[in-house]
């Protein structure tokens, strides 16, 4: 009797001793398993640190013409893409949407912000961009054959009143971002015409900066002097879009702005 009860606490003290061990095998498992072991695992985040670093990029929409297309640019980057780079040089991290159209006029753009994919890009971006006019004024050098000063007036007048619908339109869409809008360089200064070409692009750029003026966040961004002179340094073989150089030189003028009213932090 006395040694049946012996085995039987024997096999009741081995079995409570494997328990503990299964127990503690178990415990120690969970533990290597939940302690951190210097691998980064990916994580969504979700709640205020997500929402800082969304802010930490900067949202820019570029609007207008071929220039904010890039066309000339043998990169296909043009003064938005070395925008774009001179930025993230600087340590801004950079989203980039390009509503650029080759050939658009003032009217083509009143009417493509009218899309509801455009007004809804316009309305979530940090900082637009823009070229427009130079088809209205010269349709792409095509008018140089009818131009007189007269003409170039009359084409002048009703693209400015459609700029101001313009910047009237985006300013509506987003009241916050600051939009840069471009001045015109004339590329036709060497030929023949090139006092009235020159003459004219040089009113329209003074009619946009007082146009802009009426806008808070609208910043005119001259480019006529960086050309004069350097047509044949800064022009594509086209003799009317700029080239890489030119582009580039648009980009450093932006960006210079863009740095000093604080508008890349």
């Amino acid at each position: 009797m006395h040694s049946k009860r012996v085995k039987g606490l024997t096999w009741m003290a081995a079995i409570s001793f494997l328990l503990c061990v299964t127990g503690l095998g178990w415990a120690v498992n969970d533990y290597l398993i939940a302690k951190p072991t210097g691998l980064t695992v990916p994580v969504q985040e979700t709640g205020d640190g997500a929402a800082e670093r969304e802010e930490e990029t900067l949202h820019i929409v570029a609007i207008g013409d071929s220039l904010t297309r890039g066309m000339g640019d043998n990169a296909g980057k043009g003064y938005v893409g070395y925008t774009r780079e001179l930025l993230e040089k600087g340590g801004r991290n950079v989203s980039l949407v390009n509503l650029g159209i080759k050939g658009l006029t003032t009217t083509g753009l009143m009417e493509q912000l009218q899309q509801n994919e455009v007004q809804r890009q316009i309305g979530e971006a940090d900082m637009l961009l823009m070229t427009i006019g130079a088809n209205d004024l010269f349709m792409g050098g095509e008018a140089l054959s009818n131009l007189s000063e007269n003409s170039l007036d009359q084409v002048s007048a009703a693209a400015l009143e459609r700029l101001n619908g313009i910047l009237h339109t985006v300013q509506g869409l987003n009241d916050e971002a600051p939009i840069y809008v471009f001045g015109l360089y004339d590329p036709f200064a060497d030929l023949e015409l090139g006092s009235l070409t020159s003459e004219g692009v040089r009113k329209w750029n003074y009619e946009v900066q007082e146009t802009a003026a009426a806008y808070p966040e609208a910043v005119f961004v001259p480019v006529y002097d960086l050309f004069q002179g350097n047509l044949a340094q800064y022009l594509f073989t086209d003799r009317f879009h700029p080239n890489e150089k030119g582009y580039l030189q648009m980009a450093e003028r932006v960006s210079a702005l863009i740095l000093a009213s604080g508008g890349a932090q």
